[in-house]
């Protein structure tokens, strides 16, 4: 069925490249860009690799472009795209002109990654188009496009500000400590205590399960304020 779904998508994909139905795209003189290919599936789904990129081969081939880097990454869930960082590096280089995936989700682990990513493209002055949505960023429609991802990029990040600070305080209203623990420093009197009585240092450490180096530190700032003191009193 999975597999199906795919063909199917991919024939729609087709039907769009020859008729020149991509969201943004007209239908002026095609112009020889150099183009980076991507896909990606699932650790499951590694048998639709192949027909994601006969879809984004046909489809460059009509647009007239020349296929300069193809990437192929399998992965699962929102992992990092390691390989996606190829066509990075080659659009840093200026080694192509655009960038061309099968589907919006496959280059993007999340919203703010795929926002951030197409600025960057945007910035370097090169295209993307994702072939299943019909998105041609090339075009002054798809850039509007972009605009709105990044509207809604901006929703999601607040409405995460918005549910953690709803957290946190549901958490006081509870009773719960919010913040870091208590560290080693409000044992600092009782750890001063233990050296004036001539425990070592690893002792005391031991003895208040905190680290020596902890300890180390205390004292030494307790030294260090001491002798700032004496040398006060005696001006």
């Amino acid at each position: 069925m999975q597999i199906q779904h795919i063909e199917m998508a991919v024939k729609g994909a087709s039907a769009k490249t020859k008729s020149g139905q991509v969201f943004g795209h007209s239908r002026k003189q095609p112009k020889m860009f150099r183009a980076g290919l991507y896909a990606r599936v699932s650790t499951q789904d590694q048998q639709t690799l192949p027909l994601q990129m006969r879809a984004v081969r046909e489809y460059a081939a009509t647009r007239g472009w020349t296929i300069v880097l193809q990437v192929k990454e399998v992965g699962s869930g929102v992992s990092e795209r390691e390989l996606r960082q190829k066509l990075m590096e080659a659009a840093r280089r200026r080694e192509i002109d655009i960038v061309l995936v099968w589907r919006l989700d496959r280059w993007g682990r999340s919203l703010p990654d795929l926002v951030s990513t197409l600025e960057e493209l945007n910035h370097l002055g090169v295209g993307f188009v994702s072939l299943t949505e019909a998105l041609d960023l090339t075009t002054s429609t798809g850039r509007a496009m972009a605009g709105l991802l990044s509207v809604f990029a901006a929703f999601e990040h607040e409405i995460l500000r918005e549910r953690v600070r709803a957290g946190l305080e549901h958490a006081r209203q509870n009773g719960k400590r919010l913040g870091r623990p208590a560290t080693a420093a409000v044992k600092s009197a009782e750890i001063r205590k233990l050296h004036h009585a001539g425990i070592s240092k690893a002792e005391i450490a031991r003895r208040l399960d905190i680290g020596r180096t902890s300890v180390r530190r205390i004292l030494a700032d307790a030294s260090s304020n001491s002798a700032a003191s004496n040398k006060q009193r005696r001006k």
